[in-house]
């Protein structure tokens, strides 16, 4: 399939982002690259210096809401993907109202607590919804512990389940990139088997 066929395909398609930081700047930017034709993004954080070293975003938009920055840069990527931007919480109560109507949703939330909520909420508001959660990127090196999961025939979890983030290992733009990019090739796989 030539990726003008590919791109046609994907443009049908409406993708939610939960989270614009590290995986889900990286992992927008990807599926932007490839045709997905919506993007909902929702964050309710702003671009600070520190996040540069993994986020897809430039020095001149520290200080910008993390949503309007990255929908900017999608537009300079391929402008003709649609964005739409939530600057809020997310939550129990109004991620199947942001999500609705998408035919994938990936998750790109920095805590297990925030993750586990939108599992649940996914699962139980929006059943037959895949989601695409990315858990262990934290540090460098050991790329082959970096794998894609399915656990059931909407869960899937890219990373290696286990490094947790923290002082001694923070998160770094090789292995949070890997990390979005398997998303966002989840994501593709399955849309590309949708009608």
């Amino acid at each position: 399939m030539k990726f003008s066929e590919i791109k046609t395909h994907l443009g049908k398609f409406r993708v939610g982002i939960a989270g614009a930081g590290g995986l889900g700047s990286n992992c927008a930017v990807a599926l932007a690259r490839s045709g997905v034709g919506t993007l909902v993004l929702s964050d309710f954080d702003v671009i600070e210096e520190p996040n540069l070293n993994r986020q897809y975003f430039f020095t001149d938009q520290v200080g910008m809401m993390k949503t309007i920055a990255l929908k900017d840069n999608i537009a300079r990527i391929n402008p003709d993907v649609f964005v739409i931007i939530h600057q809020k919480r997310l939550d129990n109560i109004n991620i199947p109202e942001i999500f609705s109507g998408c035919n994938v949703i990936v998750d790109a939330f920095d805590t297990s607590d925030m993750k586990e909520m939108l599992i649940e909420t996914v699962q139980l508001k929006m059943p037959g919804t895949p989601l695409i959660v990315g858990s262990g990127m934290a540090g460098w090196g050991k790329s082959e512990t970096i794998r894609c999961r399915k656990i059931d025939d909407t869960l899937y979890v890219c990373g290696d389940e286990s490094s947790e983030v923290s002082d001694n290992l923070p998160p770094m733009a090789p292995r949070v990139s890997i990390v979005a990019n398997m998303q966002a090739n989840v994501v593709i796989e399955i849309l590309m088997k949708m009608k």
